[in-house]
């Protein structure tokens, strides 16, 4: 059979339908006066959500009265002071990740009562933090959010027009951080949850059939809906093996299972769909989804992350590193760091990666190169610094906090990661331009801040550059592990299925996330429900709940399967 990738992964409502439009949501409102809160992200077009739920009431006699939260917000300097350390104040590209709550971004809230029999309605982001009747949360993937700030547009958190120009550097670590764990906090209590990416026609589903198909998927494999994400040295294979935005200039960074930014398609796949964060999903059920033993360890934060980096027919990404473990809690706020591994899913020993410094690195004179190239223009070879591996096809690279390293052109990474994504410390980025024309920023300071400046030369081909070791094995199958390290949490083995007979898995009180790296695919086959088909390139989250899975090879081609877990 032919490798088909499956953009749109839905699942059918365990409990629940899934309707649209703003005049269904409006005819399960109970009869008599009610205060409705209507609560959601600060990029949400509020004016057109508004709109359409004004019509909707006005279409059945209800009359209703609209106060808005943002003229309670507190003033866009105490916000800023609220959500600012010393550390990062100045910083132009990075922000501590925000420890205050939603309520610390508005100054007294007012008392606001009904008059007469009327709906009155408090719209905008916070509205559950007024008192009210019913709570209907509208929601829009964090992927608008990012393009209209990126495009000029929208505002951030509790900022007003005269306020200036939105950031990604306040959406990415204030925002989203406070959002998030607002959204978290009121989730048991949303009386309807709203999708509105089609503005003129929103799609909504019940809160309690929401927290019910939270428990179901928590208990099954679960794909997340993939996206992929423009940048300037992107390439195309998303595009041409997997028909994925082929109307964008390219398809650079494939998110295929990033937790805060991933979301569950619920529905009928040719009916109205709601889109449901992974990332609620996981604070509903951390134990089902995690396992206890990591829930302990990373609290509902789900640790691992898969994504594309597709250089073919574009250029070398920047050599960056990531912060270490120290530097990521005390600067940074997040309280584990951002260790990677490269998988090369295309590639070849024409291709190069490049990782890890060189035995006979000059320290001094990489620093004095990497600023001369930010202060004056300076190209320089960053070959004479960092060392370059063929980017031979289902090698992986290990990637430990502090490592330099980047992908050549010509390749494509699947990353398996921990899930801290925005911590890319740049010390060379080839004097590239973005869309502005601007040079793209690069982090001279914090770079060489986080650099492991102990492991080099030989080092690196014997630490991060493993061969595969075997786990176990059966008739027409293996395991094995492809990298490990001690100071990394995770590990990344590889499934090799050459026969028609199942390898058979437990999940030991821990989720898996595989992906196929290799042939047609695979059904995922659990003892509680269908099998699940995985195809080619496609990720797939085995919950702790699920335990006992086996995998069945598709096709009659040798199929590979990536598996990371958490050790």
């Amino acid at each position: 059979m032919a490798r088909v990738y499956e953009p749109n992964p839905t699942y059918p409502p365990a409990q629940g339908t899934v309707l649209s439009g703003w005049e269904t949501a409006c005819a399960s409102l109970p009869v008599g006066e009610l205060i409705l809160a209507l609560d959601g992200p600060a990029i949400l077009d509020w004016a057109a959500a508004l709109a359409g739920l004004s019509a909707a009431l006005s279409a059945r006699s209800i009359g209703h009265r609209v106060v808005r939260t943002e003229p309670y917000f507190a003033s866009w300097q105490q916000i800023v002071e609220r959500t600012s350390t010393p550390e990062l104040a100045d910083d132009p590209d990075f922000a501590r990740l925000a420890t205050v709550g939603l309520r610390d971004f508005f100054g007294e809230l007012p008392s606001l009562s009904r008059r007469g029999s009327e709906v009155l309605v408090i719209a905008g982001p916070g509205a559950a933090l007024f008192p009210h009747d019913l709570l209907w949360y509208v929601d829009l993937p964090k992927r608008y959010a990012e393009a209209a700030v990126r495009r000029g547009e929208g505002r951030n958190l509790g900022q007003r027009s005269e306020d200036g120009a939105a950031t990604t550097r306040r959406l990415f670590y204030i925002d989203w951080t406070v959002l998030d764990r607002h959204r978290e906090e009121i989730a048991g209590r949303i009386d309807l949850w709203i999708d509105l990416q089609d503005p003129s026609r929103p799609t909504h589903l019940n809160g309690t059939a929401l927290r019910r198909n939270a428990e179901v998927l928590a208990r099954r494999p679960v794909r997340t809906r993939p996206t992929f994400n423009t940048a300037p040295w992107g390439g195309h294979w998303g595009q041409q093996q997997l028909g994925f935005a082929v109307d964008e200039p390219n398809t650079a960074i494939g998110y295929e299972l990033i937790a805060p930014e991933s979301g569950v398609l619920l529905g009928e796949p040719d009916g109205p769909r709601v889109e449901v964060p992974f990332q609620l999903i996981v604070a509903l059920q951390p134990d089902e989804v995690l396992g206890q033993r990591i829930r302990d360890d990373f609290g509902t934060s789900f640790p691992i992350r898969f994504d594309y980096l597709d250089t073919v027919g574009g250029g070398n990404l920047s050599i960056h590193c990531h912060p270490q473990a120290e530097y990521m809690r005390h600067v940074f706020g997040w309280s584990y760091t951002q260790h990677e591994s490269y998988y090369m899913m295309v590639g070849g020993q024409d291709r190069w990666v490049f990782l890890g410094l060189r035995g006979d690195v000059h320290l001094d004179a990489f620093e004095h190169s990497a600023r001369a190239a930010v202060e004056r223009g300076e190209p320089f070879r960053i070959e004479d610094h960092v060392q370059t591996f063929p980017a031979t096809q289902h090698q992986l690279f290990m990637i430990p906090a502090g490592t330099p390293h980047g992908s050549g052109e010509g390749n494509v990474v699947l990353e398996v990661s921990a899930t801290p994504y925005l911590y890319s410390l740049r010390f060379y980025d080839w004097l590239r331009r973005d869309s502005q024309g601007n040079q793209r920023p690069v982090h001279v300071d914090h770079a060489f801040a986080n650099l492991n400046r102990d492991r080099k030369g030989d080092e690196i081909s014997r630490d991060l550059v493993q061969s595969p070791r075997p786990v176990r094995s059966g008739n027409g199958w293996r395991e094995e592990v492809i990298g490990a390290l001690p100071e990394v949490f995770y590990e990344v083995r590889r499934v090799v299925l050459e026969g028609d007979t199942t390898a058979d898995d437990e999940t030991n009180r821990g989720f898996h996330v595989l992906n196929v790296v290799e042939g047609d695919g695979v059904l995922v086959e659990t003892e509680d429900g269908g099998p699940h088909p995985l195809n080619y390139a496609e990720t797939i989250v085995i919950p702790a709940a699920v335990g006992r899975y086996s995998l069945r090879r598709v096709g009659d081609s040798p199929v590979q399967v990536v598996k990371a877990l958490v050790r």
